[in-house]
């Protein structure tokens, strides 16, 4: 008999288009058999535009289905820990969108209610199965650089011209009530975790935040410091962020620094890696794939028929929402 892991989806955002979508249509073993909107018209036309047979504007219907094993829930933050707890509940296993909810208590509250219950709780921190992170990580481990020093992320951007600040999708975004925080929240969380994925837990985490440009209420500049902890190759390694949506330039990299050279990268810029070590530097071609969810997708797949095990689950995303919470806070 066919394996065959049986989602249903809630929610018809722009990130279920292509990243994810599709990824759970194409990995191996998996299938997409309905999508759910509180937007009827919404759900209809997804289901159209990729094929997905069934589709429904109540939710209750979907969870209620007997030919589902897991759902996706692809919504606003708002929602997320409440659609957590409705999806334990109907006792279907949960995959659910960065950030993992508005704040840690939610994400606490997400975690008990999967374990009560007896279901997988993954998170969509895709990086942490996409080829290029599992060859950067490979390449810490096999000290590529040396003893590991200290790690920096940056990502720098101008503000939306005025006439669309209020559109192209940052209205939600820049709104804590529903999204957590503003677009820090948003873009740091994957940035973050996947740093605890290469070098291990953050700790003795301090930032600064500030409004400068005053285009929405949440800040707008964000510079961060910490320490690695765990018992990896990471471990001690000190790390600082600095992350601007008022700049007047748009740049984004990550590095790592070690005794005898660095990696580097963009996350946002395809699949280039760049290596320098003992005063050489290589450049290796990663690309990631269309549908960027479908590395984790099929970790996923592979979890639930005893094969492996999802990089991405309920409490690494916690440690990822405490520090969100604490650098803002601190």
């Amino acid at each position: 008999m066919e394996e065959i892991l049986r989602w249903g989806l809630i929610g018809c955002g722009d990130v279920t288009e292509v990243k994810s979508g599709p990824a759970l249509q194409r990995a191996v073993g998996s299938q997409l058999l309905r999508v759910a909107s509180r937007r009827p018209e919404q759900a209809a036309a997804w289901a159209r535009r990729h094929a997905v047979p069934h589709w429904h504007a109540d939710i209750g219907e979907l969870l209620a289905a007997p030919d589902i094993d897991a759902v996706y829930i692809a919504t606003r933050p708002d929602s997320h820990c409440e659609l957590t707890l409705r999806v334990a509940a109907a006792g279907k296993a949960v995959l659910v969108e960065k950030p993992m909810a508005l704040d840690p208590a939610e994400c606490e509250a997400m975690i008990a209610a999967c374990r009560s219950a007896g279901v997988p709780l993954w998170v969509a921190y895709y990086r942490r199965a996409l080829p290029r992170f599992l060859a950067i990580r490979e390449l810490l481990a096999g000290e590529a650089i040396g003893a590991l020093r200290a790690v920096h992320w940056r990502q720098l951007r101008p503000l939306p011209a005025p006439d669309r600040q209020s559109t192209a999708g940052h209205q939600w975004r820049v709104d804590p009530v529903r999204s957590g925080g503003g677009l820090f929240f948003e873009a740091a969380c994957h940035a973050l975790d996947a740093l605890d994925f290469l070098l291990g837990p953050l700790e003795q985490v301090q930032g600064l935040a500030a409004n400068q440009a005053g285009a929405w209420a949440p800040e707008d500049i964000v510079s961060a410091t910490w320490r690695h902890g765990g018992d990896g190759p990471g471990r001690g390694v000190l790390g600082s962020l600095l992350w601007c949506h008022s700049a007047g330039v748009e740049e984004e990299s990550t590095e790592i620094i070690g005794s005898r050279g660095r990696i580097a990268w963009s996350s946002v810029r395809g699949g280039s890696v760049q290596i320098t070590r003992d005063g050489l530097t290589e450049e290796l071609q990663i690309p990631d794939p269309p549908h960027v969810h479908q590395p984790l997708a099929q970790t996923i797949v592979g979890e639930w028929f005893g094969r492996g095990c999802c990089p991405s689950r309920g409490e690494s995303a916690l440690r990822t929402a405490r520090v969100m919470a604490g650098l803002l806070r601190s």
